[in-house]
């Protein structure tokens, strides 16, 4: 993903150096990606606009852009969201800060250490197979309906991927790396700190970056089923009260929060990966 982003923007920057290219084609091939983002958001939001207006459906259905603008303005102006998203958030936060530590150590073990692989890595991949929701009934008897049954649905959807993206990383140090480090007779600790551990960051954020959209999933899916509050409550109870709005207002809001973590683990990664290829390149 990252390469192709790069050579995506060199493109647009020769382009842009193109003899002949008029000041509107030069912008053009600059902001491209904004632009065609634009045009994108405004193909769906137009004729959804245009279907409601004209009542080809039942707005209580599907709502229109310009209600959910006014219930957005709403919501924020009326002050109450603030409690909904601030127990998400809340969630979210716990669960995946205990999710990414414990993974990231997992992982590390299971990677560097044979026998803790064999025996971790089935379990492993027998919670990966498993559907999360199929662990719920489970979670509610042992810890109930509150806080620590939501942290635990989110910790569920984590510690998976980061763990497993963490061992492909430890795993995927190159042979010649480790020779070096033989030859001139560097222990296994040594080893491990300063050639296996820099060489699974990049992993390791990517599992970071994947498991940050489903921590985001967890937290709405264990409001839906037990809360008063959150936006999977508030989705819930304005989709339960036929209020289509306030609902693409909660859909709204947990989109734009994946896609801002989404795009600021992305950013690190593309970093971390970066770095990576000047090692190895």
């Amino acid at each position: 993903m990252a390469v192709t982003s790069d050579i995506a923007t060199d493109q647009a920057v020769t382009a842009a150096k193109k003899p002949g290219r008029s000041p509107v084609g030069r912008w053009y091939d600059k902001h491209e990606r904004l632009v065609l983002g634009i045009a994108g958001i405004l193909l769906v939001l137009i004729p959804w606009e245009l279907v409601s207006r004209f009542g080809l459906v039942k707005e209580i259905l599907i709502s229109s852009p310009t209600s959910v603008a006014e219930s957005f303005v709403k919501e924020f102006a009326r002050g109450d969201i603030w409690r909904h998203i601030w127990a998400s958030l809340s969630v979210w936060l716990v669960g995946f800060s205990v999710a990414s530590v414990v993974g990231i150590l997992l992982g590390l073990a299971a990677g560097w250490y044979r026998r803790a692989g064999l025996i971790t890595v089935p379990w492993l991949n027998f919670v990966y197979a498993a559907p999360d929701l199929a662990f719920v009934p489970i979670f509610i008897l042992w810890f109930g309906l509150g806080f620590v049954f939501k942290v635990w649905v989110v910790f569920l959807g984590v510690v998976i991927y980061v763990s497993l993206n963490t061992i492909a990383g430890v795993h995927a140090t190159e042979d010649r790396f480790l020779a070096v480090a033989r030859t001139y007779g560097a222990s296994r600790l040594m080893t491990f700190r300063t050639i296996v551990l820099p060489g699974s960051v990049p992993y390791i954020m990517t599992g970071l970056r994947l498991a940050s959209g489903r921590a985001v999933v967890g937290v709405v899916g264990a409001e839906f089923i037990s809360s008063n509050e959150g936006l999977g409550f508030f989705i819930s109870i304005s989709g339960t009260t036929f209020q289509t709005s306030r609902v693409f207002v909660g859909i709204l809001l947990l989109a734009g929060t994946g896609i801002l973590l989404n795009e600021i683990l992305g950013r690190v990664e593309h970093r971390f990966d970066s770095w990576r290829r000047e090692v190895h390149g």
